[in-house]
């Protein structure tokens, strides 16, 4: 996620919804870098319950583990910093260090902003790699009105919901990698355990005769994984019909819902349209637009898409299928995970060498090609 490590001098803020696994994760990757000193400064738990949380994380952990500080001060901390000389801080979380250089309370803004700019002279100055750990509010935000965001040389959020075993790591702002990552974990009771392949967990294991699923070969950063696409279409139940989307842009399924009446024909302007992204994940890969309007049908004509397709492409205003990116890449995930027919963009089939692949592709140029070919 942070693209190869972390930079000396460098400062990385954590951020995501109180009860997400912040801590969690943070823990319990310092408890394995046995051969760095790690100063973990708590302002919200105790040494004892940091201690309890690790045992239960690393029980057969070797060595003298990372030094704990519980403080809020940052004055305190910082002379605590230069007695230890650790090679890593972590502040977890900047909400509750306050400076005396300001007078407001612990969280607010300016003591948020004033912590945050004298943990990253620090950090520049002594070449030491700092990890702040933020709380996102009630707005959706990091550590108030993303006043931390330019502070910092990277931010890491933390997705998913907090009752949901999975969770969704991403990059937001790197200045040393890329931003495009995207790290998937499922919550245990010895912690967080990243999952190697997502195709299988965001994949429901039998949906055969059920409408409205269609199956997509997405790309996140620079992993492929197949994604379900629920669609609900039902008549409106009152008179102004609802759009939903969850893990899918709304606009964007809008502008989809307007190519199927105009290019395709199907009236669905009296007709509620709910798409949900299986696993609680958030899509933004343009060639799910494909399994978007599938499903939709799908749902709307009340007729499931038969075992074993899937799809990718990117859908034009004028009801084109676009090609899209690392096609060999999509084609080689949906094989391996059993899929016998797969809907490409026409484009994409010039120069792809498929020899040892046994999937069947269809090529497409128009979105009633792909309808035609998954309903007859």
């Amino acid at each position: 996620m942070l693209g190869g490590g972390l930079v000396a001098g460098s400062i990385v803020l954590l951020g995501g919804e109180p009860g997400i696994g912040k801590s969690t994760l943070t823990l319990q990757t310092i408890l394995r870098m046995t051969d760095k000193k790690v100063l973990y400064v708590s302002g919200e738990e105790s040494a004892h319950q940091l201690k309890m949380r690790a045992d239960r994380l690393a029980p057969n952990a070797q060595g003298d583990g990372p030094l704990i500080l519980t403080e809020t001060s940052l004055e305190n901390i910082l002379g605590h910093i230069r007695d230890v000389e650790p090679d890593i801080v972590i502040i977890d979380s900047i909400q509750t260090i306050s400076t005396e250089a300001a007078d407001s309370a612990p969280g607010s803004i300016t003591q948020v902003r004033e912590c945050a700019a004298t943990l990253l002279r620090f950090a520049k100055q002594s070449g030491t790699p700092v990890i702040l750990i933020g709380h996102i509010n009630k707005e959706g935000t990091l550590a108030g009105p993303k006043i931390l965001e330019h502070i910092v040389d990277t931010v890491i959020q933390f997705e998913g919901d907090q009752h949901h075993m999975y969770r969704i790591l991403r990059s937001i702002k790197n200045r040393f990698g890329s931003t495009s990552e995207l790290g998937i974990y499922e919550m245990q009771q010895t912690g967080l355990r990243q999952v190697s392949n997502p195709s299988e967990l965001l994949l429901t294991q039998n949906h055969d005769g059920l409408s409205g699923i269609a199956i997509s070969s997405a790309i996140e950063g620079v992993r492929p994984f197949l994604v379900e696409t629920q669609a609900l279409v039902s008549t409106a139940a009152y008179g102004t019909p609802q759009r939903s989307a969850t893990g899918f842009d709304q606009r964007r399924l809008n502008m989809l819902l307007a190519v199927l009446e105009k290019r395709v024909g199907f009236k669905l302007i009296q007709k509620d349209v709910f798409i949900n992204i299986a696993g609680g994940l958030r899509v933004t890969d343009l060639a799910m637009d494909l399994s978007v309007i599938a499903a939709v049908l799908s749902s709307n004509v009340d007729t499931p898409i038969e075992h074993g397709w899937c799809m990718a492409g990117e859908v034009g205003l004028s009801g084109e299928v676009r090609p899209v990116s690392r096609i060999e890449q999509r084609i080689a995930e949906a094989e391996k995970l059993g899929f016998t027919d797969m809907i490409v963009p026409q484009y994409n089939m010039q120069g792809l060498n498929l020899k040892s692949s046994t999937i069947r592709l269809h090529p497409v140029r128009k979105v009633e090609e792909a309808l035609r070919a998954l309903f007859g």
